[in-house]
């Protein structure tokens, strides 16, 4: 397992240039670990990430400011290109793109003291990115009531929304999100990867390849024969 916080408390770990490129590398560098079969990502203080920098928006250009989105859109498709599996570890405000950035993940657990919201048609504008996969996770209509109202919703409405898979009290997040990953990562690595790129290419359209990739991971992973071999090993014992 391996850890990424967001590291900017004074700010709510609002996504500026310097952050998003600071994702980027760290995501090219997680990329090659082929020894880490989860990456828990979080933020550091009291908010998951508050979103898109607004005061950094004020400061350029319309253009510069679409050009960084557009980094920031590719950014979160880095995200689910990953061969591990990311879980978000949600603590306090997740607002905006930092609510994208925690769908961007395959799974998320939230303390109870979380919030969720995309107030950016109360601004007078779109979310910049991220619209698609909130609607896979959330469903069509709980995304459109968060896209169209931006409201903010309880960790437990989150819940229900489907938004996130866990909510755990706060002071057990950290422990809850590094053991849900542990049992994730008891998986062999290449059943994981196989199964969360088979999972992307359906949210995006894509051509299925479950066959495909079932034969190549049985060709080429020694970790997968050798549990089938301990399976049926176990199944022939009186």
């Amino acid at each position: 397992m391996a850890r990424v916080h967001l590291n900017r408390p004074e700010a709510l770990n609002a996504l500026n240039t310097a952050l998003t490129a600071a994702l980027e590398e760290t995501l090219e560098r997680v990329a090659a670990m082929e020894d880490v079969a989860v990456l828990v990502v979080a933020g550091r203080g009291r908010a998951f990430c508050a979103g898109n920098d607004i005061a950094e928006m004020g400061a350029i250009t319309p253009e510069a400011a679409e050009a960084l989105a557009r980094r920031q859109a590719a950014l979160m498709d880095r995200f689910a290109r990953l061969p591990q599996v990311t879980l978000a570890a949600i603590d306090g405000y997740a607002l905006g793109g930092g609510l994208m950035l925690a769908v961007a993940q395959d799974v998320r657990i939230a303390s109870d003291r979380s919030r969720f919201a995309l107030p950016e048609v109360t601004l007078g504008f779109n979310p910049a990115y991220g619209i698609a996969r909130l609607l896979d996770v959330a469903g069509g209509a709980h995304g459109r009531d968060l896209l169209l109202t931006g409201r903010t919703v309880h960790a437990s409405e989150a819940l229900r929304m489907g938004l996130v898979n866990r909510v755990v009290a706060a002071p057990t997040l950290e422990a809850s999100a590094a053991a849900w990953a542990a049992d994730i990562a008891k998986s062999p690595r290449e059943g994981l990867a196989a199964t969360k790129r088979i999972v992307r290419d359906l949210a995006t359209g894509a051509r299925s390849t479950e066959p495909e990739s079932y034969g190549a991971t049985l060709r080429t992973s020694p970790a997968a024969r050798a549990r089938i071999r301990a399976f049926t090993s176990r199944k022939r014992q009186p």
